[in-house]
Order: C-alpha cells, then structure tokens, then sequence
C-alpha cells in the first residue's frame, strides 16, 4: 500500500508540473515538466488518474514524447481500478484533436474495450469513439470498418467484431444525418466502407448494411436508377449468382431466396432483374423438382413478386420454364390428380406478368394466335395440341378451386360457430389460426380463377398490373370471406404454418377424403413469403469465418 505522504508528494508534483506548463509560453521548452507527468502516472492511483488527465492536455507540444504518451495511456489502460482506466478512456480522443494521425491507433485501442464488461467503462468507450466520430468523421469511420474488415485472428476477433458491428448499429446509424457531413461525400465514403465490409459478412449483417445503405439520401426517392443498380449488384454478388447451383446446398438456396426478396424494391424502381432471372431459368428451375420441399414455395413467391419487373427478352427466355412448372402443377381432367394452390397461385402470376412482355412467345407454348407481325409469333405452325392440353387443365384447375372454396367457405361457416362455443383463450386462438388460414386459403383460390379465366381464350390478355394482390402480402384485416370474395381484395396480416389453412374436417359426412386433399393442397400456404417463411433465416454462412448467416 502506498505512503499517503508519498502520494500527496506526487499529486503536488504533478500540480506544479501542470501549472508551469500552463503558464508557459513556450511549452515545447518545458520537456521535464511533460516527462515528469509521464513518470508520475506509474505511481499511486490519484496521481494515475491526474496523469491521465494532463498527458493528453499538453501532448501535441512533445513531439518526441508521443509514443512515450500514448503508451503511457495504453499501460493505464490495464489497470485495476476502474477510475483510472475510465479517465484513461476519456483521454484517448485527446491525443487526435492536433495529431488526427493518431486516429487509427487510438480507434483501435478503442474497439478492443467494447467488450468491457462494467457498464461505466464501456459507455466511456461508446462516448470516446463518438468523440473521435465528431473529430474527424472520415478517418475514424476508415479506422472502425477497417477493424471489421481484419480477419487476421478471426477467433479472437469475432467478438469484437460483433461489438464494433453493433456500436455502428446503435450509435452511428441513427446519427448519420448529423455525423456525414458533407452529406454527398460521406455518404459515399461510407458506402464504399460497407462495400468493402460485405465481403464476408452474415445474413444479418448484410441485412444491417442494406438497411442502412437504402436509408442514405444518395439512395432516397430521388436516387437515379443507376443507384438501385449498384446497390442490386451488391446483393447479386451475395446471391453467388456465377456460382454452379447445387440443390444440396441449402445455405446456397436460403441465400439465394433472401436476396430475390431483398432486391424486389430495387427492380421496382428500376433496377434490371436479368442477372437473377437469367440464373433462375438456367440453373434452378430446370432442377425445380429436386429442390428441398421447404425452400419450393418460398421461391415460387420470390419469383411471382419479382416478375412483374422482367425484361421483354428475360421473360422470352423464362416463359419455357414457367409453362412446364406451370402444366406440371396444374393436372388433367379426372385424373384424380391433387394440386397445390399455393405453386400454381405463384406460377399463374409469374406466368401472366412474363407474357404480358413477350405475349407471342405464348403461341408455341400453349397454342395460342396472338399476332405482333413478327416472324416469332410462328402463325403458320400447328399448336393446337397444346391450346388444348394447356386449356383443359385450366378447366380442370378451375373446377378443383371452386371446389374447394365451396369447403373453406363452409368451413368458415364452422370456424364461426366453435369461435361462439369457446371458452378458453387456447381454443379461441387455436380457431383463429384456422380463420386466418380459411382465409388465406380463399384469397389463393379466387386469385387463380381470375388468372384462368381470361387463358381460355385464343387470343388471351394478360395481365401486367397489380389487379392481382398476391395472397400473402400484406393488406387490411377483412370480414368473413365468402366465395364472392373479389379476387385481390384484402388479407389478414398474420401469416401461419399452413398445416391449419383448411377448413374444419369434422361435421361434413362423405366430403372427409377431400377435406384431406383440400389440407395437403393448401399445406404450406402460409410459409415463407417477405415476413419469416421456413425457407429462409437458417444458415447463409458467412464465408471465411464460419458464421451461420442468418
């Protein structure tokens, strides 16, 4: 233990140190003063806490002594009492208020205490790193990605890669307005700071950054379509779209699914879509069947929503594809064959939005006369095998739908009566779950009527609006739907396991075998989609480090 005398010895030293160098009009000259402080910071804790005060005070006058100071900080930074290392903190940003040279060393210093585990110590971290921010913004955001981006010692980094992650998160992302000043230019610099972070980064993480990215005002409304371009390529690259798929390769798949989702606002305004769609044409639909069962409905509504964004020669291309998903999904007459509402609700869609681009490419497809004057609408050919095969499974779907309604409506009619019978709050909910999915159910169904219904005809219009609102998007709470329920109208927000999105099996006699196919026809209806399916947030790893992605 210290000698009090001995310590107020110091604490006087260090005061008469401080005052001459103060009162100096030539501090330079004052070299002993300056030493002095540094030495008495290895004393007793009152004199470390001083030290800690002074050394950054008057450190740009030493330029001899910088190193010596600085290393002095970084020793007291390692001391047992918490006032020390806290008023060490506090000090560092000061060593770069003259000397911003020091600013990637003192952010680095700095990143290595986030993980501190007393709180007081950390928010003077949090504080300290802020001050630098506020200092010189450019260089600090330099040094705080460039931490994130050293994978040198990735097992010993990933925690505080993790902290520095979500300090950005927390406390420079919501400041950026008062922080990225001039506004042009640093958001730009740190646009290209993130660029370069993604590189190996989680599903999470690139989630974070492109959240951000879309809130930055060269990115906003007024964004030319050459900016929805770049940021499209950033999520193109995490999609690995030149990479080899591989229906094995789930992390691949949840990936790809995520970042069609993820993209769609950017081919709304006015991103291409090619380089996805042209790897979905050739790559995954040709192996469609061999996908996961749990990832197909995802990427089936992925592929709807970003249909209607497709080039003409994109859709010429993929229109193939879709016809023979679609006819595989879509049985013959009395076959007895099941159909699932949700892949053909998806299929039907993508389907229209692509011939609504391309519509003569439809004639070799599915025999139809729609005529441009061009040699592609090929009118001197016989297709009439496919006009008829492709419309009797229309009718064939059409009677299966309506069928089913005529269930899920009576079924509703059920649902009504038991909610009226409950009586504890797990039944209650239990059949609201199975309202949801009555409903979700019959919104599907009067989608597809409205999109075979104009097919039959030889020369069909295809619709290339939103007239058609897709069943699991998200739209206003409606009343208890009924078959006149108009197709697009409105949807409950909630989505569910599908495994309820049937009507009630009991109470209906003889209709019990199709009340069976009606439950596996529409299994999975709710899965996936934008708001949580099954398809995605499982995997996505990050590649170098071994972190799940999502």
């Amino acid at each position: 233990m210290a000698d009090p005398s001995d310590d107020a010895k110091h604490i006087e030293k260090l005061y008469e140190f401080g005052e001459r160098l103060n009162e100096s009009k030539d501090k330079s000259q004052n070299v002993g003063d300056y030493q002095g402080i540094i030495d008495a910071a290895k004393s007793s804790i009152k004199a470390k806490q001083l030290a800690a005060q002074l050394i950054p005070r008057f450190f740009k006058f030493f330029p001899d002594l910088w190193d010596p100071a600085v290393e002095c900080l970084v020793d007291l930074l390692e001391e047992e009492d918490l006032g020390v290392r806290v008023q060490a903190i506090r000090g560092l940003p000061l060593f770069c208020k003259d000397t911003p040279e020091y600013i990637p060393k003192i952010v680095y210093l700095l990143v290595q205490l986030l993980a501190a585990e007393d709180f007081v110590e950390r928010d003077a971290v949090h504080k300290a790193l802020m001050s630098l921010l506020r200092q010189d913004v450019k260089a600090s955001l330099s040094a705080l990605f460039g931490r994130i981006a050293n994978v040198d010692e990735p097992s010993a980094d990933d925690l505080i890669r993790e902290k520095i992650l979500n300090y950005i998160k927390d406390k420079v992302f919501p400041l950026k307005s008062e922080l990225l000043k001039p506004q042009e230019e640093m958001e730009r610099h740190i646009t290209d700071l993130i660029k370069k972070s993604l590189e190996d980064v989680t599903g999470a993480e690139f989630r974070m950054f492109m959240d951000f990215l879309k809130s930055l005002t060269i990115f906003g409304d007024k964004a030319p379509p050459e900016r929805m371009k770049e940021l499209v390529g950033l999520i193109e690259a995490q999609a690995d779209l030149d990479a080899q798929f591989t229906v094995s390769d789930t992390d691949h798949i949840d990936r790809l699914i995520s970042c069609l989702f993820m993209a769609t606002p950017f081919f709304v305004r006015g991103a291409p879509s090619s380089k996805f769609f042209n790897y979905l044409n050739k790559e995954v639909l040709p192996v469609f069947d061999k996908l996961p069962e749990e990832r197909k409905l995802d990427l089936l509504k992925a592929l709807a929503e970003i249909s209607p964004y497709t080039m003409p020669q994109d859709s010429r291309q993929t229109l193939p594809s879709i016809v023979q998903l679609l006819k595989k999904y879509m049985p013959r007459r009395k076959t007895g064959e099941e159909m699932n509402f949700s892949y053909v609700e998806c299929l039907s869609y993508a389907f229209h939005h692509l011939a609504h681009k391309a519509p003569n490419a439809t004639n070799s497809l599915c025999g139809y006369k729609i005529v441009t004057g061009q040699p592609s609408d090929r009118l001197g050919e016989d297709f009439s095998e496919h006009y008829k095969d492709f419309t009797e499974r229309l009718t064939a779907v059409e009677e299966l739908t309506r069928a089913t309604m005529k269930k899920l409506t009576q079924g509703m009619a059920e649902h009504n009566k038991a909610m009226s019978a409950a009586k504890t709050d797990e039944e209650k909910n239990t059949i609201k779950i199975q309202k949801q999915n009555t409903t979700s159910g019959l919104r599907t169904c009067n989608n597809i009527l409205a999109m075979t219904k104009p097919l039959h005809s030889k020369t069909p219009s295809f619709i290339g609006d939103k007239s058609i609102n897709l069943s699991w998007k998200e739209a206003v709470k409606t009343s208890v739907p009924t078959t006149k329920t108009v197709a697009g109208g409105k949807r409950p927000t909630s989505a569910v396991n599908g495994s309820g999105n049937t009507a009630s099996k009991k109470g209906r006699g003889a209709g019990g075998m199709q009340n069976q196919l009606v439950n596996r026809a529409f299994e999975g209806l709710s899965q996936g989609g934008r708001g949580g399916g099954r398809g995605r947030g499982r995997g996505w790893g990050g590649r170098g480090r071994g972190r799940n992605y999502w």
